[in-house]
């Protein structure tokens, strides 16, 4: 697969994770993982981390990595960051 074709299908995966995220009252630009890292401290969050990061297990600690690149806001263009 190019490079151009993995980059679209991790953007609609980010897009898709962003929606499902906001429509259970989230913020809009913010992945599931990056929430249930954030509010960890909160039930059910923290069974939703550790959910996720089960799923993900070839990603390790995916919630604490989703919630950095949050942060530092690698999702959005470069030109965007701060």
């Amino acid at each position: 697969m190019g490079d151009s074709v993995r980059f679209w299908f991790q953007q609609v995966a980010i897009a898709i994770d962003q929606l499902i995220n906001a429509v259970c009252g989230g913020w809009a630009d913010e992945s599931i993982s990056a929430r249930a890292y954030r509010m960890r401290h909160r039930w059910p969050f923290k069974a939703y981390r550790f959910l996720i990061d089960l799923l993900f297990f070839f990603d390790r600690n995916h919630c604490q990595t989703s919630y950095e690149a949050e942060k530092l806001r690698l999702h959005l263009p470069p030109e965007l960051r701060t």
